[in-house]
């Protein structure tokens, strides 16, 4: 199967609520791109903080649309605002956490190997509604599809 042209508004695509935190709303899925990647919008809010991880086999790339975080990429932390982005190489350990009331990133996965990972770690929602945080779902998720490998808590010193 090969990748096929298709277009989605603002807001349109499968919206699933992850459970270590943020809506989703998938844009491309691997189906969709015939593996070469996935792509996704996360909807997060003030205090989300992930652990700190790496994904063995997946390029992560997030583009920040609204908000600020502090991003810690393989030790080098920063802040960024809107416009801003980070690249985590497979293999290469990351963590951020949400600054702002609201924050929107686009995250582009390359392969799309992961997407099995950020699936079966959340359920599916049509009104937005969020769910609790549960990161010991995400720990067993990350375990059982090799996706994810959590390394530790999150390196953030509290500000």
């Amino acid at each position: 199967m090969a990748a096929k042209p298709m277009v989605r508004k603002a807001g349109e695509g499968d919206q699933r609520w992850f459970s270590g935190g943020g809506l989703h709303t998938w844009k491309v899925t691997t189906e969709e791109s015939d593996g070469a990647f996935f792509l996704f919008e996360d909807e997060l809010t003030e205090g989300k903080m992930t652990p700190w991880h790496c994904h063995p086999e997946t390029d992560e790339t997030i583009y920040v649309l609204e908000g600020e975080l502090d991003v810690n990429v393989d030790g080098d932390e920063r802040r960024i605002t809107a416009g801003g982005m980070w690249l985590a190489p497979r293999g290469v350990a990351h963590a951020f956490t949400v600054l702002s009331p609201v924050a929107r990133l686009l995250s582009f996965q390359v392969p799309g190997r992961a997407q099995s990972f950020y699936w079966d770690a959340s359920t599916a929602t049509t009104d937005g509604d969020r769910g609790p945080v549960d990161f010991d779902r995400v720990r067993e998720v990350a375990a059982a599809t090799g996706a994810t490998t959590v390394l530790g808590p999150p390196p953030f010193v509290t500000h």
